[in-house]
């Protein structure tokens, strides 16, 4: 371990999401464990900016792995994203002697990660969105627990469909992607799920819910995601003056986001937690923990970044200036095979939707 590192911070930035709690528990008693002091940030990058902070032990992080939202708080700090809080935040750091950080959150939280690196403060990103809509990492913290969410949600729904001869259209959170609606679609087996990734044959899924009942089906789900915009109502109302069938609409929203965190997310939130003190210690910085093929890895932040725009279809001009052909060629291949994978999983949800 390098001597450098005696103080480490950790926030929570973005969205909440379960499983951050877990993370911060992690990170503070990977690094106690190794004689290294840890400070809790609080409220994001707007803590560094405020000087919301301090240092913490193991007792501090004690009954908080099962709970949900974040103990550290969280805020989406504009100032953070000037020059001026930049380095408000940079002489925080100095003054309280904080030689690395731990960054958990999504996206936007990793481009702050980046900043701080960038300006001498090493800074490791922890993924931790609902949406897991990080390009780079195969899962982000909080993520089965959204799922997991919507499906006891979706389950207690059909109950009563089934009692009435009902339907429910459900939207769920996602932000722009569809993960959380296409897998909770399938485990809820949904008469149809509506993506913004995927093209929907509305006339099909109706003629679809005609066909089942007639033969005899009683209760119908389907799910949206919220990432397509003024449809899920309006499809409600639909499905009922098309099909005779009595339609209901339920928008979960921000319950989606809370709650305790399953075992999934407990466990992989420690089993980042602790890469991620392991990589600042040994030196590094700018890099996010992912998981690929059930591993754990490092990838730059800069790379993740941009690799995610490529994916969403946001590159802007000048993205791909610094990376080599060959690396930009690997970069489409890895969003083709995302692409593939998302439409494979949305075609099985087509084909056992009956």
């Amino acid at each position: 371990m390098s001597q450098k590192f005696r103080r480490i911070g950790v926030l929570t930035s973005g969205g909440d999401a379960p499983g951050m709690n877990a993370a911060v528990r992690a990170v503070a008693r990977a690094a106690i464990q190794k004689g290294v002091e840890v400070v809790a940030i609080y409220e994001g990058y707007k803590g560094l900016i405020t000087e919301n902070l301090k240092v913490i032990g193991n007792r501090d992080v004690s009954n908080i792995l099962n709970v949900g939202g974040t103990a550290l708080y969280s805020d989406r700090c504009l100032e953070f994203k000037t020059e001026e809080g930049m380095q408000k935040a940079i002489d925080t750091c100095k003054k309280y002697e904080i030689d690395g950080i731990v960054a958990i959150g999504g996206d936007g939280t990793f481009r702050g990660a980046t900043d701080l690196s960038w300006r001498g403060i090493p800074t490791i990103g922890i993924p931790a969105t609902i949406d897991n809509d990080i390009t780079s990492t195969d899962y982000a913290l909080g993520f089965d627990t959204a799922m997991n969410t919507v499906l006891g949600l979706g389950d207690k729904l059909r109950d009563t469909c089934e009692s009435h001869a009902r339907c429910n259209v459900i939207e769920v959170m996602g932000r722009n992607a569809g993960y959380i609606a296409l897998q909770t679609g399938i485990a809820l087996g949904a008469s149809a799920i509506v993506l913004r990734e995927c093209d929907f044959d509305e006339a099909a899924a109706l003629e679809k819910i005609k066909a089942s009942k007639a033969e005899g089906k009683r209760n119908f789900i389907v799910i949206v995601a919220e990432g397509v915009p003024d449809f899920a109502e309006g499809f409600a109302k639909k499905i009922q003056a098309e099909t005779g069938i009595e339609t209901k609409f339920c928008r979960p929203a921000h319950i989606v986001r809370g709650g305790s965190p399953t075992l999934r997310d407990r466990l992989i939130a420690s089993q980042y937690a602790e890469k991620a003190v392991e990589l600042l210690l040994a030196g590094k910085s700018d890099v996010v923990v992912c998981m690929r093929d059930g591993k754990i890895v490092e990838t730059d932040i800069s790379y993740a970044l941009i690799l995610d725009r490529m994916y969403k279809g946001t590159l802007k001009e000048g993205d791909l200036d610094k990376f080599t052909p060959e690396q930009v060629e690997a970069m489409k291949a890895f969003c083709a095979m995302r692409d593939a994978e998302f439409k494979e999983m949305y075609a099985l949800s087509d084909l056992i939707s009956h």
